[in-house]
């Protein structure tokens, strides 16, 4: 069991991990140096070249990256345990997404994101001391 104090520790830091991570495919304009960086550590790394991302993809990605930075400021500032409860679901979602991708030949630099989204997903659903607030009615 978690502590209450540790719960919202790692409750937190799911958030402002979202926001880093995520936030940057909330514009084209940052998807776009996001997605050169990928591209580099590809090179550098000896594997295949990503291919140019179709605009429908950019438009995906932006809408992915609104939603949960709106989502992660909502949790920042509620710190609701059932919150985080809702973000481990979200992220177990995430992550079926990134194994089909994986298993469909995408970038292995998925993997890092896939343990991160792994590992969040239980330290939230792990019991905790706190169990007030409810799910409001």
């Amino acid at each position: 069991m978690l502590s209450s104090a540790t719960y919202r520790r790692v409750f937190m830091a799911s958030a402002w991990y979202d926001i880093a991570i995520t936030g940057v495919f909330a514009t084209p304009w940052t998807l776009a140096l996001l997605y050169t960086l990928f591209g580099n550590i590809h090179a550098s790394l000896g594997l295949r070249p990503l291919q140019p991302l179709p605009p429908e993809g950019v438009l995906f990605a932006n809408f992915l990256g609104s939603v949960v930075i709106v989502w992660a400021v909502l949790r920042l500032r509620s710190g609701m345990v059932w919150m985080g409860r809702y973000d481990a679901a979200t992220r177990f979602m995430f992550s079926a997404a990134m194994i089909h991708a994986l298993a469909s030949g995408a970038s292995p630099l998925l993997w890092g994101f896939l343990v991160i989204e792994l590992g969040f997903g239980i330290l939230q659903l792990l019991p905790s001391e706190r169990t007030a607030p409810q799910i409001p009615a």
